[in-house]
């Protein structure tokens, strides 16, 4: 058993991330998947778009939602979702995040969460000059 990941963004971001993360480091063993909110959706269809997949990947060990911008339609629907149990949000969601997680298929869904947010954040240095 192993923690599902649910990725929540605006169009583009998420499958981008995605595809570029498996590229990098070949297939995940954690289930995976991605649903893009374009801007104006119904945020009840896209509560229950996400919900669908959130039940298709969770095996008993939780899904942690990972979502781009904190606010944004996609994060209030993963908070929505949050409101079931369950789950775990992530917001500012970011290719080293996303390639952190994928690195630590046994960690339980707190751990694994933890470990996201680390590196998130960790990826982001500004170089002076550079």
């Amino acid at each position: 058993m192993s923690v599902g990941i649910l990725i929540l963004t605006h169009p583009g971001v998420g499958s981008s991330l995605l595809h570029t993360a498996t590229r990098i480091l070949g297939e995940t063993s954690l289930a995976t998947r991605c649903l893009e909110v374009p801007p104006g959706s119904d945020v009840a269809t896209a509560i229950a778009n996400a919900r669908t997949l959130m039940h298709d990947i969770d095996d008993g060990d939780g899904v942690l939602i990972l979502t781009d911008v904190y606010g944004a339609t996609p994060s209030n629907v993963a908070c929505a979702l949050h409101g079931d149990g369950g789950s775990t949000v992530v917001a500012g969601l970011n290719l080293p995040m996303l390639i952190r997680a994928f690195n630590y298929p046994g960690d339980d869904l707190d751990h694994l969460a933890e470990r996201a947010s680390e590196g998130g954040a960790r990826g982001i240095h500004r170089h002076d000059p550079c």
